[in-house]
């Protein structure tokens, strides 16, 4: 009977501890749900320097004024630039140097300067300019101007070059530059190039002052990589 009552003493407390386990283990709450926060993929930065090469097109006039006679000029153009940005919030501003080979040419016609066709040429054009940029990530739509340096060369007969003389003037325009992958951007551009007036006078086949002058819209294309 003893032992009996010892048994039954124990199973009770047993079962008593186990309750009170289970309900210790009910009164816990659950462990946290874990979950990774959102990935945001840094804005693109701008600031930095850079070269590249670019190539395109170029169409525009040139005018005899002594002859007198203007006419269309065009033709292609590559080459390379150097630049570097700061960035400012949104803001990007640069200063880019550029240098290309010019095949822009025109003439105007047989006979219009008396002995055959007056022909202007263009054969190198650089620009030093400023870059005034709003950044949208990866797209930085620009504005830009500054200084144009090339040649305006004349010729009055087959072979024979009237004057050639290397003349300092102005561009503006804007474009568009995108950021691609890496280190690599890429961009398209228009710029108006004034060259001035060269004066050739008896050299280019007139028996005054004859003032020839070069104008040019330029559109661009070219690819960066940043430093």
């Amino acid at each position: 009977m003893k032992r009996f009552l010892l048994a039954s003493a124990s199973v009770l407390v047993m079962a008593g501890s186990n309750g009170a386990a289970t309900a210790a283990d009910l009164s816990r709450p659950p462990p946290p749900f874990v979950t990774k926060a959102p990935y945001f993929a840094p804005y693109y930065n701008w600031t930095g320097f850079y070269a590249g090469i670019n190539g395109g097109w170029g169409w525009g006039s040139s005018n005899w004024s002594a002859l007198p006679g203007s006419f269309d000029i065009n033709g292609g153009l590559f080459g390379g630039q150097l630049g570097y940005n700061w960035q400012f919030g949104q803001f990007v501003v640069g200063l880019e140097g550029d240098g290309d080979w010019s095949d822009i040419r025109g003439s105007s016609g047989v006979f219009m300067c008396g002995v055959a066709a007056c022909k202007t040429k263009n054969d190198f054009l650089a620009t030093g300019r400023g870059r005034v940029g709003y950044a949208i990530d990866r797209w930085m739509p620009y504005l830009t101007g500054g200084l144009a340096i090339g040649n305006i060369r004349t010729v009055v007969a087959p072979g024979i070059i009237g004057t050639d003389q290397t003349k300092a003037g102005w561009t503006l325009g804007g474009g568009v530059e995108f950021a691609l992958v890496g280190n690599w951007t890429a961009k398209a551009e228009y710029l108006y190039v004034n060259l001035g007036k060269l004066n050739c006078g008896i050299a280019c086949g007139a028996l005054v002052t004859d003032n020839v002058s070069f104008t040019t819209n330029l559109v661009r294309a070219g690819v960066n990589y940043r430093f």
